[in-house]
């Protein structure tokens, strides 16, 4: 999404509009707006399979420009480490941020929206982030604070409540960490939530997963 993110700075009239971008020989598609998402256009699919759906839905297409991407996370992530500075770069689109001296909710949220206003009105780009007690619940925080305007952008995963709630709506091909192998694996032990796998005992897990899946499990 993030390289559909890029271009859209460069075409504003694409916002809200389908967008893929294709690899280095236009072969297959690499990246895709939300738009594109639903209208069923897979990631990784060779891009001739799908030429007749892109040009019956108008979605604009665009070749891979890595120096662009690379030169436009550079931006986000040096505001991003402007109001929080113990950050760690996960990815050319992903990086988590080490919050644990900020005690003070209302503080925290402040300074989350100043973050990524600052971001959007200096580079252009829509960030989300997502908080919680550890990475892989932040991850699926920041998916939720993507996927529903009324966050904002920022979701807060502070009480279990909210954890469990969380857990309960998202889907387990969803949850970072888990590959395609393992989600048809638990799709056939009954598992179709994050909450589902949270339920499996400790022993299930470290037996059908290994240590990975396991800190997984524990993370959720």
């Amino acid at each position: 999404n993030f390289y559909c993110s890029c271009e859209r700075v460069f075409h504003p009239d694409l916002r809200d509009k389908p967008v893929v971008v294709l690899s280095n020989n236009d072969g297959c598609v690499v990246a895709r707006s939300e738009e594109s998402k639903k209208l069923g256009i897979k990631m990784g699919v060779p891009f001739y399979q799908v030429r007749d759906m892109i040009d019956k839905n108008n979605v604009a297409v665009f070749s891979s420009n890595y120096n662009l991407y690379g030169d436009m996370s550079r931006r986000v992530m040096s505001l991003l480490s402007s109001f929080f500075p113990k950050i760690n770069i996960y990815s050319i689109d992903a990086a988590f941020i080490d919050l644990s001296e900020i005690n003070d909710i209302d503080l925290l949220m402040e300074l989350s929206y100043k973050a990524i206003k600052s971001i959007f009105k200096g580079v252009g780009i829509p960030v989300s982030l997502g908080i919680a007690p550890t990475k892989t619940l932040a991850k699926m925080a920041s998916v939720y604070a993507k996927r529903y305007k009324a966050y904002k952008g920022v979701c807060l995963i502070d009480t279990d409540e909210k954890r469990e709630k969380a857990l309960k709506l998202f889907s387990i091909d969803d949850v970072w960490g888990i590959g395609r192998q393992h989600t048809k694996k638990l799709n056939y032990d009954g598992v179709k939530t994050a909450w589902d796998f949270t339920l499996k005992s400790e022993s299930w897990v470290r037996r059908e997963m290994s240590l990975t899946g396991l800190r997984t499990w524990k993370e959720l």
